[in-house]
């Protein structure tokens, strides 16, 4: 492994340790089931954009599965759902936690840039905030192996505009604003951040955009993640609209990036 997935590894086991718990913390299903729907909410519309795509019958791969819950959720709609992760801890929980709801998912330990699967063997993948944790060309590398050709993908990712970007690294705002607003907006004194991830910005993004055809993009949080907490259902909401009014300028504001596409393969061109 790589210095940085190194660190990640270790990041991430020292978590499992301190999240043992998890093994017996049920798993909503209100995302895959509840009929009303959070329009204001990334995650929600994640979840919308791949309900409305039938993943039943589809064999989805969720790299980076941490704790299992999106791979329990998918299991749930009907997909053939294969996951994984960098921490064998981590996936050890996850495991038992499916065990729990007696799903059959088939879990594994290893990194996103490099996996043991069969060419083409995948019809879907599923990326939730892991982007910013991998090398992105080598990741795209590894999809375009494993998936299909026209396969689906479906992301929802931190994501910042370089310019943005400059202005969270000042002196003021890296240094003195957000450590003292990082339990306001995260709801812990320490968040789940490892040392080595960043958001994605637009050029990464267009990376991503070159290998996968976006069919849908949403632009998410201009102020929420980064002055408000997303418990903040009000605030929520009107970024939500605020965001919608600006249109293109999401591009340039947004804290989040929601989208679903297709694979650019051989019968996709």
């Amino acid at each position: 492994m790589s210095p940085r997935q190194c660190r990640e590894l270790h990041y991430h086991q020292q978590r499992a340790a301190e999240l043992k718990s998890k093994i017996d913390e049920p798993v909503s299903l209100a995302v895959v089931t509840q009929p009303k729907r959070r329009w204001w909410n990334a995650y929600w519309e994640t979840y919308r954009l791949a309900l409305h795509a039938n993943l039943a019958g589809k064999r989805i791969v969720v790299p980076g599965c941490g704790f299992g819950e999106d791979s329990i959720r998918l299991a749930c709609t009907g997909a053939e759902v294969y996951a994984f992760d960098l921490s064998p801890e981590i996936v050890g929980i996850a495991r038992q936690r499916a065990k729990k709801m007696d799903l059959d998912i088939a879990f594994d330990s290893m990194p996103v840039e490099k996996t043991s699967y069969p060419d083409q063997f995948f019809d879907a993948v599923w990326f939730l905030d892991i982007l910013h944790h991998v090398d992105i060309p080598a990741t795209l590398t590894e999809m375009r192996r494993i998936l299909k050709p026209s396969a689906l993908i479906i992301v929802d990712e931190l994501y910042t505009h370089s310019s943005l970007e400059r202005v969270r690294k000042t002196r003021l705002i890296a240094g003195w604003l957000y450590p003292r607003m990082q339990r306001f907006i995260y709801g812990e004194e320490r968040p789940y951040i490892t040392p080595d991830e960043h958001k994605i910005d637009e050029r990464e993004f267009a990376i991503i955009a070159e290998e996968f055809r976006p069919e849908k993009k949403l632009y998410f949080n201009f102020l929420v993640g980064r002055l408000l907490p997303q418990r903040f259902e009000l605030a929520a909401k009107l970024d939500r609209i605020i965001i919608g009014i600006l249109g293109p300028l999401g591009y340039f504001l947004a804290g989040r990036v929601v989208f679903i596409g297709k694979r650019r393969g051989e019968n996709a061109l």
